[in-house]
């Protein structure tokens, strides 16, 4: 049976980032569930841990279909690097949200009594961290996690270590940022619970920091640091 590519990479995009999330935001919201039960969360490490972990995974199972993007960040890291089309770039953002989305609104179905302390596990600015000085955290640990995207799975030179790499980014990411901004590093992180919990305060920390993190870092590397020829 022949099977449609590019559909076939939409559709891996969209339960790749399904999963992320529901792993990934779920440990946040069962931080809340399991206080509202008498007892204690996953804590940061724990939400670092389940993010980074999912992600490797997932990575790992599904890179070979689309090359297990998940974030809109990355999709732009990727076009800025000369290896997507910009209409299949746009394509895989719309099925990030629709899969984002879809794992907000499992998550508000699953913990039905104990979603709202987190809204879903919406990223959001922690105490005295400004929208500008978010836009600044989101921007650098995006930038992280596109040179390990591109360093070991864009790049033909760097190491074949599956998703590896890339989870331990994400989770190293939200062990330093997660305290100051969610660390998100991914639009559709954001938009997914966001949407499902009605909650938009300073929504737009994690657009516009995420997309200059990932361009700022992904020209630098096409123009600096990427193999000649």
């Amino acid at each position: 049976m022949i099977r449609d590519r590019a559909a076939a990479a939409l559709v891996a995009e969209a339960i790749g980032t399904f999963l992320f999330f529901f792993v990934g935001a779920g440990s946040v919201v069962l931080g809340d569930y399991l206080a509202a039960n008498g007892g204690s969360g996953p804590g940061l490490l724990g939400v670092a841990l389940a993010h980074g972990l999912a992600l490797a995974v997932l990575i790992s199972a599904l890179g070979a279909v689309s090359g297990g993007h998940f974030n809109p960040a990355v999709s732009l890291a990727v076009w800025i690097m000369g290896r997507i089309a910009p209409a299949t770039a746009a394509a895989y953002v719309a099925a990030q949200l629709v899969g984002a989305l879809a794992a907000g609104l499992a998550l508000k179905a699953v913990f039905a009594d104990s979603w709202q302390p987190s809204n879903v596990g919406t990223p959001a600015l922690g105490s005295g961290i400004t929208p500008l000085a978010g836009i600044g955290v989101e921007a650098v640990l995006t930038a992280l996690l596109v040179l390990a995207v591109i360093g070991t799975a864009v790049d033909a030179r760097g190491p074949k270590i599956g998703g590896l790499a890339i989870g331990l980014a994400v989770a190293a990411d939200i062990l330093v940022g997660g305290p100051l901004t969610g660390a998100a590093m991914n639009p559709a992180r954001w938009f997914g619970p966001a949407v499902a919990a009605g909650a938009y305060a300073d929504w737009y920390v994690w657009w516009i920091g995420p997309l200059i993190g990932a361009a700022v870092a992904a020209l630098i590397y096409r123009s600096m640091l990427a193999e000649a020829g």
